[in-house]
């Protein structure tokens, strides 16, 4: 049986419960018939005997020389009639004035007559000339006395050959019944067998056992949104990421906060708290499968990464400019225009010197002097100029220059897409770090700005300023709006710890 299919299994143990309730309920439905018509043929038997005791005639025919004479074709007809298989009338004593076998007529009655000859009327189970018989036994009343008994009966081959008819329709109705019931048990054992597909017990919970191991174990979260948009499954996983309440799922997407999980079937980020998700949908016949991996790390290194090749292509961008100054210096040299020639390299070299040492002295984190070294060059690419503020004055205070890098590189790339003059501020006072970040543009007062999502850019924008959003949370601080000046206040390190 364990090598059978779980299909094949559920068959034959329906099978056998349905054989078994069909055959209990015939046995019982016999033992139930028989009773009946034992109970039906005593009763008959009983009415018979009482009718004939009250007769009028019968009286009569006794008090007669021959009683015989008038009672036994009076108790052959009504035999026929009622359909017993007997009507006797007797003395007393038990002598027979009556019976379908008239050679019995004149013998003693074989059967019980006590209770009759004491004035009462019963029914016996006994067995006579015809063999066992369910019969009943009543006084004939005369003149105040008991002055014959009469007995009438059915005999109990007549009650099986209708039991055995009662047999007959019952096997009939119950193989019906089983045949109707294996019917149900097979198309049932269908409809198993595909949801199953034809898979055994065994089987089965080792697949169990491996989806649970695997649900458990992938770094990855993993869920499945029905059609419906109700979470039918999630793993620890997911759940972590997504901060999920034990009873997640059998809920609607939207009552745990996160219907923007179906926002189409590509890759996506989303912001859970302080995390960065990649999210992806795929459709299948069970509804959407949804896969979520932790970007965190990577995001912020995708940060770091695009401060670090800004300041390369502005390093890129100076030496193309540097090598045109070049040729233009050595050009004035050769035209013995020495004078122009070094006035020209000594403003150049000035010019550079200025910004990097203005930002090296104001700003002692390298990671972030690297960054707006780089967003300096890129502002004058773009044709527009980033300053920093003359009382900008910034040691290298321990905190991840990952999230200076995500708070200052996004907040100036914010500014620079919408005005061409951009000044940053870089402090610290006694209650922690300062940030400003303003331009010359029209400015921002939705309130949803820092919401994963919102942009006045189209498509493919809205997640800088949730990122800077997401970073100055998870350090405690807070951001202000104020028309076009972002200023952002970071507790000192030693309160974030």
């Amino acid at each position: 049986m364990r090598r059978w299919s779980l299909a094949g299994q559920m068959l034959v143990l329906q099978l056998l419960v349905v054989a078994v309730a069909v055959t209990g309920c015939a046995v019982l439905a016999l033992v139930q018939a028989h009773r009946l018509l034992t109970e039906e043929a005593g009763a008959t038997a009983r009415a018979v005997a009482v009718s004939v005791a009250a007769a009028p005639g019968v009286a009569a025919a006794l008090d007669g020389p021959e009683p015989t004479l008038a009672l036994q074709p009076y108790a052959e007809r009504v035999r026929k009639e009622t359909g017993v298989d007997f009507v006797t009338i007797m003395k007393p004593d038990g002598t027979r004035y009556t019976h379908p076998n008239p050679a019995e007529i004149g013998r003693r009655f074989l059967g019980h007559t006590g209770r009759a000859l004491a004035g009462q009327t019963f029914v016996e189970t006994y067995t006579g000339t015809l063999g066992p018989s369910e019969r009943a036994v009543t006084p004939v009343w005369s003149g105040g006395r008991v002055r014959a008994l009469v007995s009438a009966g059915i005999t109990v081959d007549r009650i099986s050959a209708r039991l055995r008819d009662q047999v007959a329709w019952s096997g009939l109705v119950a193989a019906l019944a089983l045949g109707l019931g294996a019917a149900g048990t097979w198309l049932v054992t269908v409809r198993l067998r595909r949801q199953t597909h034809g898979l055994g017990p065994v089987e089965l919970g080792r697949i169990h056992d491996h989806h649970d191991a695997v649900l458990h174990a992938v770094r990855e979260g993993l869920l499945l949104v029905g059609g419906d948009g109700t979470l039918t499954l999630c793993n620890d996983a997911a759940r972590q990421l997504l901060d999920l309440p034990p009873d997640a799922e059998g809920r609607h997407l939207a009552e745990l906060g996160l219907p923007a999980l179906l926002e189409g079937h590509e890759e996506r980020v989303h912001l859970a708290g302080d995390r960065v998700l990649a999210v992806n949908g795929a459709a299948s016949r069970l509804g959407t499968v949804v896969t979520v991996r932790d970007h965190t790390e990577l995001q912020a290194l995708a940060g770091q990464l695009d401060a670090e090749r800004g300041f390369a292509d502005s390093l890129r961008s100076a030496a193309h400019e540097a090598a045109n100054r070049l040729h233009t210096v050595i050009t004035l040299v050769e035209l013995g225009r020495t004078e122009q020639a070094v006035a020209l390299g000594t403003a150049e070299l000035r010019a550079a010197q200025e910004l990097t040492d203005r930002v090296v002295g104001a700003v002692r984190e390298p990671v972030l002097a690297a960054l707006l070294l780089g967003k300096s060059a890129e502002a004058a690419e773009r044709g527009g100029e980033l300053l920093l503020t003359p009382d900008s004055d910034l040691d290298d205070l321990g905190l991840d220059p990952r999230d200076l890098v995500t708070i200052v590189g996004n907040l100036v790339d914010n500014a620079l897409d919408a005005a061409t003059r951009v000044e940053v501020h870089l402090g610290a006072d006694r209650d922690g770090i300062v940030i400003r970040v303003t331009d010359d543009g029209p400015g921002l007062t939705a309130p949803e700005a820092f919401a994963k999502g919102w942009t006045t850019k189209g498509d493919g924008h809205g997640l800088g300023l949730a990122l800077v959003g997401q970073a100055v949370r998870r350090l405690g601080g807070t951001i202000e709006v104020a028309g076009s000046a972002f200023t952002v206040r970071l507790p000192a390190p030693e309160r974030v710890r």
